[in-house]
């Protein structure tokens, strides 16, 4: 199962949960037992002592409460689990270095940079260098949300934080952690990706 199925499943979840309650406080609101129940304690003389028949309609308009309650806790626990896979599920990347192998989680991988025959992978704690050329590894990255922004350049798209345009028709991209790469004219169409939803009436490259 991949990220984006957890993540839907997430959302399946939250609105499933949200319609149930809104269905139960719709059937409460609507049952005439309560209503009736205190039209007619109105109606006697202060009586201490509830009859069997109010005993009876009490406990018809509190079964539900018992109910919403168990719906709380397994959205919850549902939500746990999901976040779990979640994580367990995140893809990672491996490669060799200094004869040994290393495990890193693509989230915190900002951008990859081309140096020379090896590639930067620019982690958020420390770079890594790889001997591998950017067009094999953009391949590779391209299913993760990675985008080529130049020639030797590539970001993580959930990494970004800013875009701004710059007069000659480039723009300066600032990524998670302050550093600015260029986007040259040739790649900027890439900014498009940046999100997967675009509000207002301003468009990147539009």
């Amino acid at each position: 199962m991949s990220v984006r199925e957890i993540q839907d499943r997430k959302s399946i979840t939250c609105e499933r949960f949200v319609q149930q309650v809104a269905h139960d406080s719709a059937d409460v609101s609507a049952s005439p037992l309560r209503a009736d129940t205190i039209s007619r304690q109105n109606k006697r003389d202060c009586t201490l002592e509830p009859t069997a028949e109010d005993a009876c309609r009490e406990s018809a308009d509190t079964s539900l409460l018992p109910i919403t309650r168990l719906d709380a806790t397994n959205l919850i626990r549902a939500l746990q689990q999901l976040e779990v896979m979640a994580k367990r599920q995140a893809p990672r990347i491996a490669f060799k270095a200094k004869g040994k192998f290393l495990f890193l989680d693509l989230s915190e991988v900002v951008a990859v940079q081309a140096e020379g025959n090896y590639v930067s992978l620019q982690h958020t704690h420390a770079p890594h260098l790889l001997r591998e050329s950017l067009s094999s590894i953009t391949q590779k990255l391209k299913p993760y949300g990675f985008v080529r922004i130049h020639r030797s350049v590539l970001v993580n798209t959930s990494a970004v934080e800013q875009v701004k345009p710059l007069p000659t028709g480039e723009y300066r991209l600032r990524v998670r952690g302050g550093k600015e790469y260029l986007v040259t004219r040739t790649y900027k169409g890439s900014l498009r990706d940046l999100a997967q939803l675009w509000v207002g009436s301003e468009r990147l490259c539009s």
